[in-house]
């Protein structure tokens, strides 16, 4: 067999096992995609805001400047690490709109994406928890008191605010996926099971 059978062959088997998704099943793909585009731009932009803001409430407040560079630490710690989980996201949000897309194989990788950055997302809202406990610490030591807090009672408030946090946050974290991400990934499935058939 010479090089040209070779190439003919080797491009028949790819596009025998890459069937073209007809146009009215990319747009029914596409609507659930461009939503969830759009959602993480929002997300993506009001995180920017939150962060600006906490950054500039740390700073306008009248507290002692150990007690704002303390937090500012803590925000831009926050920042570096939400901007790993972002990068992240990042890649998803760009694979969304790939050519590849037209391919029955492209939207089956897309949908493992889409169940590998549901795993990032609940693990970014995790990974605050021991910011949480940062800031709990912060607060118990440099908020004057008419008397100092008992260790006990420290103890007590950092382990209570510990298991509220984690608990808190990973039903925030599910919570929020399935609202603005997970109900158009079940749309998105469905249409996978349908080209199936």
């Amino acid at each position: 067999m010479n090089i040209d059978e070779l190439k003919n062959t080797w491009n028949e088997d790819v596009f025998e096992k890459t069937p073209e998704i007809s146009i009215e099943n990319k747009n029914k793909i596409n609507l659930p995609l461009e939503r969830m585009r759009r959602n993480m731009r929002h997300e993506f932009l009001s995180t920017i805001g939150i962060f600006i803001f906490g950054f500039a409430i740390v700073w306008l407040c009248g507290a002692p400047f150990k007690f704002k560079f303390y937090l500012t630490i803590l925000l831009a710690s926050m920042a570096i690490v939400t901007f790993f989980f972002f990068s992240k996201f990042f890649k998803l949000y760009k694979d969304m709109s790939d050519p590849v897309m037209k391919t029955y194989d492209g939207l089956k990788d897309l949908l493992h994406q889409l169940d590998l950055n549901k795993q990032y997302y609940l693990s970014f809202y995790l990974s605050f928890i021991p910011f949480l406990v940062c800031e709990i610490i912060i607060v118990l030591e440099f908020i004057p008191r008419p008397q100092p807090l008992s260790d006990l009672k420290i103890a007590t408030i950092l382990i209570g605010a510990v298991l509220f946090g984690l608990f808190s946050l990973y039903l925030l974290g599910k919570y929020w996926f399935q609202k603005f991400y997970g109900k158009y990934i079940t749309t998105i499935e469905k249409l996978v099971v349908e080209l199936q058939k």
